[in-house]
Parts: structure tokens; C-alpha cells; sequence
């Protein structure tokens, strides 16, 4: 028997959207050189070794954001236990905006989605770098 999907991506990165706050590129740039702001790119690792990422970013794979972020996790990262702002972003807006929606609901705060992602990133020719890893 096929899978009868319920909910769609679209509806889901409508009801993210609805509870998170969403920032332009203009502001998250603006913000990405302070000292207490952090850009979390949750793209796929091919995805920054292709195209680059935001100058000064961090790289989160969206599949162990959850894990990153809580402490009793194996997997935490202290990035996440630190008084910091925290700018999520990926390719186009979609999967950040969850991220944010989740990041948010387990207490990370404050925590923002960048409109447009890395597409829009590049668009507007704020600085890029190659990744090392």
C-alpha cells in the first residue's frame, strides 16, 4: 500500500515561518560581523565545498542540529551552550526556516532564519569563502 503523505513541505515551512522571525540578508549580514551573533549553515557538506559559504559561518548538518543543540546530547556542541544570536541558514530559505521552528522550540534563543539563503547571500555580493572544513 502507498504512503499517504498528510502534510506537505510547503505547509510545514508555512507553519515554521509563522513562528520564528525571519531577517533580509541586509540585516543578517549586519549582524554576522558582531562578536555575538553566530550564521549556522545547516547545508549538506557538498553543497559548501560547491558554492562556498558565508564568510565566518559555522556548518551544522540540519540532520544533528537536535543532537548539537542539547546538552545531554553525545553529540552537543558547546557553540550552542554560549549567550549568542543565532542566524540559521541553507540554499534557499526552506530548511533553515525549520531549523529555526526547532532550534527555537528546544530554548535556543534568540535565533533567526535569513530570507533567500545562500542563493540570496550571493545575490546581494556579501563575502563568501571557501570551505575547508
Amino acid at each position: 500500500m502507498p504512503q499517504e503523505i498528510t502534510i506537505g513541505y510547503k505547509a510545514l515551512c508555512a507553519e515554521a515561518e509563522k513562528e520564528i522571525q525571519t531577517i533580509s540578508v541586509e540585516e543578517a549580514h549586519e549582524m554576522s560581523g558582531r562578536d555575538d551573533v553566530v550564521v549556522i549553515d545547516i547545508r549538506d557538506v557538498r553543497e559548501l565545498q560547491r558554492e562556498g559559504r558565508v564568510a565566518g559561518s559555522k556548518h551544522c548538518p540540519r540532520g544533528m542540529l537536535e543532537f548539537w543543540i542539547d546538552p545531554d546530547s553525545p553529540y552537543h556542541k558547546e557553540l550552542f551552550a554560549e549567550d549568542k544570536s543565532f542566524i540559521f541558514m541553507c540554499a534557499g530559505g526552506l530548511r533553515s526556516a525549520l531549523a529555526t521552528q526547532i532550534a527555537q522550540r528546544m530554548g535556543l534563543k534568540p535565533v533567526f532564519n535569513m530570507a533567500g539563503g545562500f542563493g540570496a547571500w550571493k545575490k546581494a555580493e556579501c563575502p563568501v569563502e571557501d570551505y575547508d572544513r
